[in-house]
């Protein structure tokens, strides 16, 4: 299974049509918020399934603010995460997560990849396609690829 986790596109469709023509195919798209009136293009764009949740810009979005499912045997818990202080650490969230009994915690909002893998809890942040902050200032985007042995593999990737 590929899975294709973004966040932050500010409404801007060419960064996203980059990373989808990187990722190539896809089992599950994920977006983390800050879709900025993208929802449309992305239900037409998109063929695989989704999970895309509200970020602090997206004023008149009907998207939920959190969700969670599963992917394989791990549990999912995915949020924009300004609402969990994310810009300050991710001590918040990941406690939310860990009290969710939630397996992954991904979120956006801060525009910089992150990811941090433990025993009990994987928290991670693909960054932002539109607006990055982090050194090099180039777009990110993450896949989490699941093998057939179950194993869960994270790759952050930069556009070009």
């Amino acid at each position: 299974m590929k899975v294709l986790i973004v966040s932050d596109t500010h409404g801007k469709q060419a960064e996203l049509d980059k990373a989808l023509q990187q990722a190539g195919k896809i089992d599950m798209f994920i977006h983390l918020g800050d879709v900025e009136g993208g929802e449309d293009y992305i239900d037409a764009v998109v063929e695989s399934e989704k999970h895309m949740v509200r970020g602090n810009n997206d004023f008149f979005s009907d998207l939920p603010n959190e969700e969670e499912f599963f992917i394989g045997d791990k549990k999912v818990f995915i949020t924009h995460g300004h609402g969990y202080y994310v810009s300050m650490g991710t001590e918040y969230i990941k406690e939310e997560g860990q009290a969710r009994k939630a397996d992954i915690v991904m979120f956006g909002h801060t525009h910089r990849p992150y990811l941090d893998i433990e025993e009990d809890i994987t928290v991670l942040n693909p960054g932002s396609l539109s607006y990055p902050r982090q050194e090099g200032r180039k777009g990110s985007y993450m896949i989490l690829e699941v093998d057939k042995d179950g194993k869960f593999c994270y790759t952050k990737y930069f556009l070009d």
